[in-house]
């Protein structure tokens, strides 16, 4: 069973504060929160975007982060399976290129719509 992307249900989600999250886009949304949720994986998710050329190879992304090349690749592997990075295989390397619609949804989802600031209903 393939784990559902972030692009998927979220990316249809309105903003939390328009309307709730139904259940199955709350956990497709903690899934790659978790995916987040981690120092290495937010450098990962840096050090790529900003790379040349917007993609970065796993041999580029180990030094600067001071950890093994299966930790580095594991740490990937997390953000790939969330939908926030693309791993293209070309000979023996791996390079990843960020999915900016994935980011971009998420940061949809998380951001009020202007004028809502505190304003309640009750």
């Amino acid at each position: 069973m393939a784990t559902p992307t972030i692009s998927e249900p979220v990316a249809c989600c309105a903003p939390l504060a328009r309307e709730p999250l139904t259940a199955e886009a709350a956990t497709t949304l903690a899934r790659t929160m978790k995916a987040l949720a981690d120092p290495a994986r937010l450098r990962l998710l840096s050090l790529v975007a900003s790379h040349e050329g917007g993609e970065a190879c796993v041999c580029d992304l180990t030094e600067p982060l001071g950890l093994s090349q299966p930790t580095v690749s594991h740490h990937l592997k997390v953000l790939v399976d969330a939908g926030l990075l693309t791993r293209d295989k070309r000979g023996v390397w791996a390079y990843y290129t960020l999915v900016t619609e994935a980011m971009n949804a998420v940061a949809a989802v998380l951001t009020a719509p202007s004028g809502r600031a505190g304003a309640s209903t009750c």
